[in-house]
C-alpha cells in the first residue's frame, strides 16, 4: 500500500492547487491536484508533507495540521492545511505544470482555466472531495 501526504494550503479563502504535468504514466495527469508525494522509509507524515512543500513549491509553513487521513486498500492519504503566508508570485513550482488559487466556487464547478496550459482542466476527484469535506467541516474556524 502506498503513503501519502498531501496538503490543502489556504489563503484568504483560497486554495492552492497544482495542476499535475500532462505526461502518461503518472497519476491524474493534466488534473488540478494537491501538493505532496510520498512517504519516504521512516519518515512521519508531518515531516513528509513539509518535505514536499518545500521540494515543490519551496515553501515551508509555519505550521501543518492533520485534517484526514482516508485509507483505501491501495493508498493512505494523510491530508494536512496550513496557511499560505506568502504572496503566490514568492513560490517556486518545481513539479507541476501550473498552480493557482481556487475559490471555493471553482472548487464546486470542478474545473479551472489555467494561463500556462492555455484550457480548462478538470480538478482530480478525490481532491476536489477532499476540498469540499474541508469546505464543510473546516474553513469557518480559519476566519
Amino acid at each position: 500500500m502506498k503513503h501519502v501526504a498531501i496538503a490543502i494550503l489556504y489563503q484568504q479563502g483560497r486554495y492552492l492547487m497544482q495542476l499535475r504535468d500532462n505526461i502518461p504514466g503518472i497519476v491524474y495527469p493534466g488534473y488540478w491536484a494537491f501538493f505532496g508525494g510520498h512517504i519516504e522509509p521512516g519518515e512521519t507524515p508531518e515531516a513528509a508533507i513539509v518535505r514536499e512543500l518545500y521540494e515543490e513549491i519551496r515553501y515551508t509553513p509555519p505550521e501543518v495540521k492533520l485534517f484526514d487521513r482516508r485509507i483505501f486498500p491501495e493508498i493512505t492519504r494523510n491530508i494536512f492545511y496550513a496557511p499560505l503566508v506568502v504572496d503566490l508570485n514568492d513560490l517556486v513550482l518545481g513539479e507541476g505544470w501550473d498552480l493557482a488559487l481556487w475559490t471555493p466556487e471553482e472548487i464546486q464547478q470542478g474545473r479551472r482555466y489555467s494561463e500556462k496550459a492555455q484550457q480548462v482542466r478538470p480538478m482530480g476527484t478525490p481532491h476536489r472531495q477532499i476540498l469540499l469535506d474541508f469546505l464543510d467541516r473546516v474553513e469557518s474556524s480559519l476566519c
